[in-house]
């Protein structure tokens, strides 16, 4: 049974950025729906619900197509979520430092150039989905609860949630607010930490 992860900091913690109010219905509501539902698509397939939802999601073909669509968008929005979290902190915000801070700066030329590039891609992706930086440091979006991993891809460092339930009680229709106030909740430590542990791997 997949379950969902406990947040690392108070509900309220990240305000006035994101509110206590969203963190709820986002945590409480929308991520457990999503567990839900997963559980239940995989009940009686016990080898597929041994397995972790990353290698779910990486080998989709193994899971029967009448429940696939079902997997794919439940446990795509278990994966998303429970990354999510962790890449939002109290004492975020700031720049990356260390090797993932200099590296993005060689990629991109600089960290503002990033950031640009980032929220062009948010602001830009019809309906609902995810941007991602991955590790290999380049910046793409998914429709849905759909993420890198599906195609193959490399590995997400972080993941920027542009549903609506994300900031809507908050910041009602203007996404570019939502984009511009995340940044200052990034746990930059976090995915420096992903960004060494892929390097390494």
């Amino acid at each position: 049974m997949f379950t969902v992860p406990e947040l690392g900091y108070e509900y309220g913690a990240l305000a006035p950025h994101i509110s206590e109010d969203i963190m709820r219905l986002h945590h409480d509501k929308h991520h457990v729906a999503y567990v839900t539902k997963l559980n239940a698509a995989l009940e009686g397939q016990d080898e597929l619900a041994s397995r972790d939802v990353v290698d779910l999601l990486r080998h989709l073909d193994d899971v029967p197509e009448s429940i696939r669509t079902a997997v794919r968008n439940n446990g795509g929005g278990h994966y998303n979520h429970s990354l999510f979290w962790q890449v939002l902190s109290p004492n975020g915000g700031g720049q990356p430092q260390g090797t993932l801070g200099e590296t993005l700066i060689q990629k991109y030329g600089s960290y503002e150039a990033f950031t640009e590039k980032f929220n062009a891609a948010a602001l830009s992706l019809f309906g609902s989905g995810w941007v991602w930086l991955t590790s290999e440091l380049e910046i793409v979006s998914s429709p849905n609860q759909d993420s890198p991993l599906l195609d193959g891809g490399a590995e997400p460092l972080l993941g920027l949630d542009v549903w609506e339930h994300a900031y809507y009680l908050d910041y009602k229709n203007k996404r570019d607010d939502y984009v511009a106030a995340w940044w200052n909740v990034v746990d930059w430590g976090f995915v420096s930490g992903r960004y060494d542990a892929a390097q390494a791997e």
